[in-house]
């Protein structure tokens, strides 16, 4: 088993562990010690008061003299014994310590006290002998503390012992506790490396979480989604820029090779450079429409704009168009007051792509009409009486490269209409083509404001 370092997770969840284990055993050792210290300290005493009225009951007065009928030392084991008379002692023990013999002529004429001597680690106790209310003496009885010292020290030093195995113990099954708890994270951890390295579309998680871990690999798993919804966006990107930019470019290289081949005629340089700044135009335009959507899909700005008045802009933008082929624009009557939750030019530049689409492909006439039979959303419906759209290529047209000409079999140039879905996305919409009998019909729906 590796062994945790105390920087790592692993080492910091085992030291706080280890610590708070520690402190929690270090006090209930005290509390044990201090508890079992008392306990025998009032042993002691009740042993002395014990035999001190052992002692008592052999005690008789005659004439007002004291009579000790027998050795006190005899009365009760492990105890010796004084008899003062005044601070005469009738009895005292022999071969006791000159320390104890000083407490107890110390103790003569006490009442009730206790008394301890540290030198020789014994206890003594002292209680008048009375006649009635006449004082005539003091008893003194003693008893060693060792040996309940020495129990006390085997009490602290198992109590240590077991403290130690204990706290050893729980830093012992919480090295595995937490090293098992953490190993799914090292596996994580070591799968999310290699899928970045290789394959974005593993997740970690199959099925509903359950814990804490599973909660955490969810997680991760829609920050994955996010990350590769986020590089499909991307891969789109480029496409729709490599699309919308391959036919402008070249166009202006054919007209610049055209007005270089041979002598060109003046009437050849204008049309050149016409074509050149139109297909300069349409770039602008598509690099514009590009920064739109990477502006809105980056959230930096929140507006609204007025439904028809972006769906106008549209309109005028595709006159020339219309005009040059003969097709009557018409923005049907719309509700008053209709907001979209997004930037006016985003909105004209969602909708360009389908009004020329539109203009493209129409017979006579394109018709625009904008309603709200959603709740919360503003509809831009782009109608022409053209021939429609194949159903069988009704998606495929929202594909970056993919362009399909006037009867709908896929041929001609691209017509914008994935950028025009893309701007619809980052403003919170979505486009489509409905299924129509008397041409296309293309719907832009956007968040109502």
């Amino acid at each position: 088993m590796t062994r945790p370092r105390i920087g790592g997770l692993r080492g910091r969840l085992l030291l706080t562990i280890v610590a708070g284990s520690l402190l929690a055993v270090s006090a209930l050792i005290l509390a044990f010690n201090v508890i079992l210290d008392a306990q025998l300290r009032g042993e002691v005493d009740n042993l002395l008061r014990d035999a001190a009225a052992a002692q008592l009951r052999t005690i008789t007065v005659l004439e007002g003299r004291l009579e000790v009928p027998e050795a006190p030392d005899r009365g009760v084991p492990d105890t010796q014994t004084w008899v003062f008379l005044g601070s005469r002692p009738l009895e005292r023990p022999a071969g006791a310590p000159p320390a104890n013999q000083r407490a107890a002529l110390a103790l003569a004429g006490g009442t009730h006290t206790f008394f301890s001597v540290q030198s020789t680690r014994t206890r003594l106790y002292a209680v008048p002998i009375l006649q009635g209310p006449r004082h005539l003496g003091t008893l003194v009885v003693s008893t060693s503390l060792r040996p309940y010292e020495s129990s006390a020290h085997t009490a602290l030093l198992g109590s240590l012992i077991l403290g130690a195995l204990t706290v050893l113990g729980i830093a012992a099954i919480s090295t595995w506790a937490i090293g098992r708890a953490l190993a799914p994270v090292a596996r994580m951890t070591a799968a999310a490396a290699d899928w970045g390295e290789h394959d974005l579309s593993q997740r970690f998680l199959a099925g509903k979480p359950h814990d804490e871990l599973s909660k955490l690999a969810a997680t991760f798993d829609r920050l994955l989604d996010r990350l590769a919804q986020s590089l499909e966006r991307e891969q789109r990107f480029t496409a729709e820029i490599s699309h919308e930019l391959r036919t402008p470019l070249a166009k202006i290289v054919a007209a610049a090779e055209l007005a270089e081949a041979g002598e060109p005629t003046p009437e050849q340089y204008r049309r050149a450079l016409t074509s050149i700044r139109s297909a300069a135009e349409n770039l602008g335009s598509a690099l514009d429409a590009l920064l739109a959507s990477a502006r809105a899909q980056s959230g930096t700005r929140h507006s609204s704009s007025a439904a028809r008045t972006a769906a106008e802009h549209a309109v005028r933008h595709g006159s020339d168009l219309a005009t040059a082929r003969g097709v009557t624009l018409q923005v049907d009557n719309s509700p008053p007051g209709l907001s979209v939750a997004a930037e006016s030019d985003l909105i004209e530049r969602a909708l360009i792509p389908l009004v020329e689409n539109a203009i493209r492909f129409a017979r006579t006439r394109v018709d625009i009409s904008i309603t709200t039979a959603n709740p919360g959303q503003v509809i831009f419906v782009v109608h022409d009486d053209g021939a429609g759209v194949d159903p069988a290529i009704r998606d495929r047209i929202f594909e970056p490269g993919f362009s399909h000409g006037g009867d709908g079999t896929g041929s001609g140039a691209g017509l914008g209409l994935p950028l025009a879905r893309r701007l619809a996305h980052a403003a919170g919409g979505e486009i489509e083509c409905v299924a129509e009998v008397d041409g296309a019909t293309f719907v832009l729906r956007l968040p109502e404001r």
